[in-house]
Formats: structure tokens, C-alpha cells, sequence
């Protein structure tokens, strides 16, 4: 796994960056989000190619995670109960590949526990529809342009935050309320 300081990282998407990163900024031992671009053919996408779902790109965050602290496993438990994964190229509103539920793992460990977790999930009936999360290796990662980094602590009052990513806060503080950095 790709470490610094003993960090590792964990790249995901699950609809609008900015949902993403909001979530994970609050999650105890989850050092940096960085929201940004993956798994697609263009290099160095702007957000205006990727939404035009031109370039093959997904919306991801790119989570740095103390692993003494949070397994990658709690991380995509969180990641599932966070976004809708079995609705294809769409989170609510936000319709196009890009939106689309993705796993982009490191390395084979992060690939089987990925595939274990969604096969698991599957089986349990959690959802009443299959699971159309894609797994794929992490080929690439593009940061975003600035102006999405951290935007929801950056934005509280706008309307997408207000209504979209509000709601999602409050299902990770229900359901995660002891993984919550105080």
C-alpha cells in the first residue's frame, strides 16, 4: 500500500465529490481529502470536460488515512452507507459517468477486501437492487481544481450543501457517531 508516515490512501466515488469529501473530513484518523478525478483516458481533466462526461473520468476523493486508526475496511463501510450504490452513473440528481459508484483500489489487499465487502453486501439484502459499484485498479488521480477542495466547509449555506450533502452528514453522524472527530 502507498504509505507516508504510515498513511495509506483510499480512492472513491460515490456520486459528487464534494458529498464524498464532507463525509470523510469528519472521520477520525482520516488525515486529507482530496477531491479529483479517476478512471478516465484524458490527462489532466478539467471539471468542465469531466461533467460533459467526455473524458471517461469519475468524481473521486482521494482519502489519506492513518490505518492504526481506521481500517480501509471501516472506510468503504462508511463509503457504502454513505451513497446509494446501486444506482447506475447517478447519485440523486447528479446524473453521468462521472457520478458513478467506484472503487479504485491500491493494491490486491484493497481489491479483495472491495470485492469481499460488495459480494457480502449483495448477499445480505442490504439493498433491494444489486450492487453496480465498479472495482477497478487506480490508474490515475487528477486533483481538482481549488475551488472544490474542502467545499462544503467552504460553501455551509450554499443550496447543493444545504440539500444534498447536509443529508449525507447527518446519516454518517447516525450510523458512524463513534468514528466522528469531535
Amino acid at each position: 500500500m502507498e504509505s507516508q508516515n504510515n498513511m495509506e490512501l483510499a480512492t472513491i466515488g460515490g456520486g459528487c465529490f464534494w458529498c464524498v469529501e464532507a463525509v470523510f473530513l469528519k472521520i477520525k484518523g482520516v488525515e486529507k481529502v482530496v477531491s479529483g478525478y479517476s478512471g478516465g483516458e484524458a490527462p489532466n481533466p478539467t471539471y468542465e470536460e469531466v461533467c460533459r462526461g467526455q473524458t471517461g473520468h469519475a468524481e473521486v476523493c482521494q482519502i489519506t488515512f492513518n490505518p492504526n486508526i481506521i481500517s480501509y475496511r471501516e472506510i468503504l463501510n462508511i463509503f457504502w452507507k454513505t451513497h446509494d450504490p446501486t444506482t447506475l452513473n447517478r447519485q440523486g440528481a447528479d446524473v453521468g459517468t462521472q457520478y458513478r459508484s467506484v472503487i479504485f483500489y491500491h493494491n490486491e489487499n484493497q481489491q479483495k477486501i472491495a470485492q469481499n465487502m460488495k459480494k457480502d453486501l449483495d448477499a445480505s439484502d442490504t439493498w433491494k437492487n444489486s450492487i453496480v459499484t465498479e472495482i477497478s485498479p487506480l490508474i490515475n488521480f487528477y486533483p481538482a481544481e481549488d475551488y472544490h477542495q474542502n467545499y462544503y466547509a467552504l460553501n455551509p449555506r450554499q443550496s447543493y450543501c444545504q440539500v444534498v450533502i447536509q443529508p449525507k452528514l447527518e446519516k454518517a453522524k447516525k450510523y458512524f457517531f463513534d468514528k466522528l472527530k469531535e
